[in-house]
């Protein structure tokens, strides 16, 4: 059975980790702003991490749920009703058919993530079901949704089922149509950096950073404000101008998510999700890829700064990363019983 948009909340989308492969040839990758987000809900839900999900800006969607339904939402601290009642996030949740699921804004962050047992039935394009809006490709007709839509689950895994009978038999027991697990993800798998004022980004040098007056410090001594006109493709800085001490022309050169670009007025881009693959303005730095989430729940008006890190840090903390969403797989596997 389907799930119907009764309200389609804020730009929400199908997403999931993204269409690889394809850049040679000039195309995105896309994917979800915030995959660790992202992959938590997926894990919770009893799905691959890729599986695709919603993921809404600010304010959430109201979805009819038309069966039973396993379900599990992160990102910021939500304010999130099943039926009228408050449920928390970042754990596994049982949810009667016929249930309004309401999704709100968030606090501490701009994007949220919902995963469905079984993931959103919605067709492969290029290998990803991510939406891909300025091409209309993939999600549901390549856009973003509307009220009134239909989306179909998929099939829940065995897991899945099992804990979503679980769950059933203690809503039935407590004469309640929605049951959260009594446990939740730990706060080592969520994204960091996005409580602090300002919030921390950690980059790497760039290729054009010694053509700046004062090299990356130009970029690390400043504290910048996000500015309304950020999007999926990237986020638009308002600061200290960054100056060149070589001013002249460049050839555009590949960029990818995290690729920090700075135009001729000074004011930063940090590349994100759905950014193109070639630029031609330079590149003073790169957002690490562990901290790509934080940058994507970044929301208009959020002070940023950056901090240089060196390679091997970089990749010491998306091993990290790693590990704590394996260590959080593990559990909830164990959890679920397989």
């Amino acid at each position: 059975m389907s799930l119907l948009v009764e309200n389609a909340g804020l730009y929400t989308t199908v997403q999931d980790t993204g269409r690889y492969g394809f850049r040679r040839f000039g195309f995105v990758s896309g994917g979800a702003m915030d995959t660790l987000s992202m992959q938590a809900a997926n894990i919770l839900a009893g799905n691959p991490r890729h599986a695709a999900v919603l993921e809404w800006t600010l304010q959430g969607p109201r979805l009819l749920l038309r069966q039973d339904t396993l379900a599990a939402w992160c990102g910021p601290e939500l304010a999130v009703y099943a039926g009228g009642t408050p449920v928390p996030g970042w754990r596994p949740v049982f949810i009667r058919a016929g249930t309004t699921l309401a999704l709100g804004s968030g606090r501490n962050g701009c994007r949220g993530y919902l995963a469905l047992a079984g993931g959103f039935d919605v067709p492969l394009a290029l290998g990803s079901r991510s939406t891909y809006t300025r091409a209309g490709l993939g999600g549901l007709e390549g856009r973003p949704l509307q009220a009134d839509d239909e989306l179909l689950p998929g099939r829940p895994s065995p897991a899945a089922e099992r804990m979503m009978a679980e769950l059933r038999l203690q809503a039935s027991d407590e004469d309640n149509d929605v049951r959260a697990a009594a446990w939740e993800a730990s706060w080592a798998v969520r994204p960091g950096g996005t409580t602090g004022n300002p919030a921390v980004l950690r980059v790497v040098r760039g290729s054009e950073t010694g053509r700046f007056k004062d090299g990356l410090e130009a970029l690390t001594g400043g504290v910048y404000r996000v500015r309304p006109q950020s999007d999926r493709m990237g986020c638009r800085l308002q600061g200290p101008a960054l100056e060149l001490s070589v001013p002249g022309e460049l050839v555009s050169e590949s960029t990818a998510p995290g690729t920090i670009q700075v135009p001729p007025d000074g004011q930063p881009i940090v590349l994100a999700a759905d950014s193109q693959t070639t630029g031609g303005y330079p590149r003073i730095g790169h957002v690490i890829s562990a901290d790509l989430p934080v940058l994507g729940q970044l929301a208009p008006g959020a002070s940023v700064r950056f901090a240089e890190v060196t390679l091997h840090e970089a990749q010491a903390e998306l091993m990290r990363q790693e590990m704590n969403l394996r260590l959080l797989q593990t559990g909830v596997r164990a959890r679920m019983g397989r």
